[in-house]
């Protein structure tokens, strides 16, 4: 059954598996799972303890944010609200629309933070500052 998803809001998106005896096997692909085709993938490992990463908005580009090893919380806030989601499957994806700040934080030892992203690397696009954020989207 697909998901009805409302992809101007962020939400956990269920990632299919293939069940196998020698180990599942799960697959993204742009245009069918996400809304966008995937033009960059990239991920974060070997954070230390205590560390956040993040700490920025996107006006653009939109993500899918896998916990592929371990757990991490990613903290939302759209400048009305926050939301906090606890990713620690790695058939569970978060999708991020545009202009939502976020911060990664709360690393396991071990943790793997995959990010599948709607747009290649483009410094004009990320919004670093907080108070930026919010005069933008308020």
């Amino acid at each position: 059954m697909k998901q009805e998803i409302n992809w101007n809001e962020p939400q956990i998106i269920d990632i299919p598996i293939v069940h196998d005896q020698r180990g599942n096997l799960s697959v993204v692909e742009g245009g069918d799972l996400v809304p966008f085709d995937i033009k960059r993938l990239y991920y974060l490992y070997d954070v230390p303890g205590g560390a956040t990463r993040g700490g920025h908005a996107h006006k653009n580009l939109r993500q899918l944010i896998i916990a592929a090893s371990g757990s991490f919380d990613v903290v939302l806030d759209n400048g009305k609200t926050r939301q906090k989601f606890s990713l620690n499957r790695s058939y569970k994806g978060l999708y991020i629309p545009t202009m939502i700040w976020r911060e990664i934080e709360n690393f396991s030892s071990g943790a793997v933070c995959m990010v599948l992203a709607s747009e290649h690397y483009d410094e004009s696009d990320y919004i670093y500052d907080y108070n930026d954020f919010l005069k933008e989207v308020l």
